[in-house]
């Protein structure tokens, strides 16, 4: 199947997104479609010096010493094919010539040549010098210049890009061959070029080629195997999210990933600029990319081209990664349909220094640790400080607390924010009739944010509070007493909470004698008859043992006294 290649235009900006990949598609057919690419040698268009790939210079076997093949590209000259002037020049055996040899995978469809030449001579020499350029295969010429018919120079060589020196390739010369050739031709009596004009280059004939603006057609394109990636195989992606793909091309090379979507390019990567060879210098005015070599990019690839989802909007979208060469000939990558769902962006900083990552010290006042036993309505405090990564307080910023309570299934509470001093310090008091918690603080480095820089936990262990109340406080054998209580503070399960009646001999072990089962308001009553008579003196308690749904430690009431005479 042909792929058409893909239209070059300038990145579109959309708004944040993100991917959530849904379907894929993988396609690894070359496109059969031909495109094209410019090669600039020795100079380009705006004059800067360039390499002259694909030019080749020799010298004719037998010719002169000072005769020269030179290539002075790159120090902003030109490639020389020159004869020198210090001797003579045997005909039709001196010759210095520059080829240009296209890849079998390319065809030359366009050729721009900036040049210029000048040619000594005599009046009335039968031998000439002469120079002319001929495709694609000598001597199909189709520029020359002789000096015994008149002409002695063309263009300009001072000024080397000159109008004058612009010498555009007829099309039908055009092939796998250019020349571009100096030398010292036969006449019908003599066999020798003269020596000594005095030329101040050097040279008693000389043609030199300042810049070519060569136009090839890739017939065969680039394709893909091997996909892989976060792009092409996470569930949900945001950000940077990249693919990976093996690619070769038989031509120009493997050039650039271009990222459609709903059939606007949004990006275009090339994947392996080879060092700056295989790069778009440009200065081309029909569109096409222009590089300094030949074959500008590598013939395969193992890619890892990341993608920045930021390009596209909210909602479903079709992707389309397709890799193409420097003729523009592409291969489909990736196809599949797209849901975009990115985080938005950062709010404001929170607070001076604002850091992430961030520390964020936080103890229990009274002990300088981050678990407090405490019995039940003892106010606590909280003190912290918060410093960026280099130490620095954060000033100003917000500090989030969560209090999560102490029974199976509780859900978190989110209290008042903190607001750190300019060292960064804060503290917090918390209220007397608590239960057991864990106290989360968090802090995020931009406000809005919700990924924290820095947390820090503390544990917070209540005895569970109770009181209680026994009438009357004076009783004998055979009488009975009423024991009344609650427990302080809930929440308390629906089913009430279990409690021990506890009693002793002043001094003595406490010794279990009922269990009850307060309501679910925490209220709990019961009774004792004396069975045994007096005098006697008693004391008694009720506990609360630790359960999973109520949230305190195990806690025990005020101590009641009661007398049997």
């Amino acid at each position: 199947m042909a792929v058409p290649v893909l239209e070059r235009i300038s990145e579109r900006k959309f708004s944040t997104a993100g991917l959530v990949v849904l379907v894929a598609v993988l396609v690894v057919v070359a496109s059969a479609w031909g495109g094209e690419y410019h090669v600039y040698a020795c100079r380009t268009p705006s004059g800067q010096a360039a390499p002259a790939d694909g030019w080749s210079g020799f010298v004719a076997p037998g010719s002169a010493a000072n005769d020269v093949a030179k290539n002075t590209c790159a120090e902003g000259g030109a490639l020389v094919a020159g004869l020198g002037e210090e001797t003579t020049h045997a005909a039709d055996v001196d010759k210095a010539t520059w080829e240009l040899s296209i890849p079998m995978t390319e065809k030359a469809v366009a050729l721009r040549l900036s040049r210029a030449g000048y040619l000594h001579g005599r009046a009335s020499e039968e031998t000439t010098y002469e120079f002319w350029l001929s495709a694609p295969k000598q001597p199909n010429i189709f520029d020359e210049c002789v000096f015994t018919v008149g002409c002695s120079e063309k263009g300009d060589i001072v000024s080397p890009l000159a109008p004058t020196n612009e010498l555009p390739v007829p099309t039908a010369d055009l092939g796998a061959h250019v020349y571009m050739n100096v030398s010292c031709l036969a006449g019908s009596m003599g066999d020798q070029c003269q020596s000594g004009f005095g030329d101040p280059n050097g040279y008693a004939a000389a043609v030199y080629l300042y810049a070519a603006d060569l136009t090839l057609e890739q017939q065969a394109g680039p394709s893909a195997s091997n996909l892989g990636g976060e792009l092409a195989n996470a569930p949900a992606v945001s950000g940077t999210s990249d693919v990976t793909f093996n690619a070769t091309d038989p031509g120009a090379g493997v050039y650039e990933a271009v990222f459609t979507v709903d059939g606007q390019v949004v990006q275009s990567t090339v994947i392996d600029e080879e060092g700056g060879r295989c790069k778009n210098v440009g200065q081309t005015t029909d569109g096409l990319p222009a590089f300094l070599y030949l074959q500008p990019c590598p013939a395969s690839v193992s890619a890892d081209v990341g993608f920045d989802t930021t390009k596209v909007s909210d909602g479903s979208h079709h992707l389309v990664v397709s890799v193409i060469d420097p003729a523009g000939n592409s291969a489909p990558v990736l196809d599949r349909q797209i849901t975009v769902d990115s985080p938005g962006v950062p709010g404001p900083p929170n607070g001076t220094n604002a850091s992430s990552p961030a520390t964020l010290e936080v103890v229990w006042k009274s002990s300088k640790h981050r678990r407090l036993t405490s019995r039940f309505g003892r106010q606590q405090e909280v003190v912290g400080r918060l410093t960026a990564a280099d130490g620095q307080p954060i000033a100003g910023a917000q500090v989030g607390l969560q209090a999560i309570p102490a029974y199976a299934g509780a859900a978190p509470v989110t209290m008042p924010i903190l607001i750190t001093a300019p060292d960064g310090a804060f503290a917090l008091r918390l209220p007397g009739g608590l239960s057991s918690r864990t106290l989360r603080f968090t802090y995020c480095s931009h406000l809005d944010e919700t990924q924290p820089a820095a947390t820090s936990t503390l544990a917070l262990i209540v005895h569970a509070g109770l009181a209680l109340a026994v009438a009357p406080h004076v009783t004998s054998v055979d009488r009975t007493i009423r024991f009344r209580g609650r427990l302080l503070a809930g929440p308390v399960p629906h089913e009430g909470k279990q409690l021990v009646l506890e009693a002793r001999s002043p001094g003595g072990p406490w010794l279990e004698f009922d269990v009850v089962r307060s309501g679910v308001r925490g209220r709990f009553s019961a009774t004792y008859r004396f069975k045994f008579p007096g005098p006697a003196d008693y004391q008694f308690r009720v506990l609360s043992e630790p359960e999973s749904d109520y949230p305190f430690a195990a806690g025990a009431s005020n101590v009641v006294a009661v007398r049997e005479r």
